[in-house]
């Protein structure tokens, strides 16, 4: 069978359980922003050099897919994603106290791997603006891109240090 079917073609596409919508609906949008990020994920996997950091973002594409299953209509269980928030939360303190205390802006940039993750979280802001756009009741959803935005702001800062442009 090949990749494409053509019954996308007058911009229709379906969700799960095979309701046809326009590929703008707001569903789409919200799940698709996070199969972009999940893309983005994967190119930044192959940038950093820390093992850990690597299955790291490997187990957020793994989260990724369970979260655009459930955007898309499916009946999956997110309460995993608590417990990942609060691992999120471990880790930007910890990665916090091997930074200087952050008293002015950053600009995006500083080496490529810390551009990277800058690059990510903006992306996973923009993912949580569309998922709050198609509906406010995925407050676990919403909740776990906004920590892991702020998770991706302190690992550009680590990968950037001594390189960052600070205003």
């Amino acid at each position: 069978m090949p990749i494409y079917t053509k019954t996308g073609d007058k911009g229709i596409t379906s969700l799960y359980g095979g309701k046809r919508v326009p590929k703008s609906d707001l569903q789409i949008e919200a799940y698709g922003s996070i199969d972009e990020l999940s893309s983005f994920v994967g190119l930044v996997a192959n940038f950093v050099k820390s093992k850990s950091d690597k299955e790291f973002l490997v187990g957020l594409q793994k989260d990724f897919y369970k979260i655009m299953a459930s955007l898309s209509g499916a009946k999956i269980e997110l309460d995993f994603l608590d417990e990942e928030i609060t691992r999120f939360e471990k880790r930007i303190d910890a990665l916090d106290k091997k930074l200087p205390r952050l008293t002015r802006f950053i600009l995006p940039g500083g080496n490529e791997v810390s551009a990277w993750f800058h690059i990510l979280r903006v992306i996973c802001r923009r993912a949580e603006r569309k998922v709050i756009k198609h509906s406010q009741n995925e407050s676990m959803i919403i909740k776990y891109l906004n920590r892991l935005s702020d998770l991706f702001f302190t690992m550009a800062r680590l990968h950037g240090q001594g390189s960052e442009v600070i205003v």
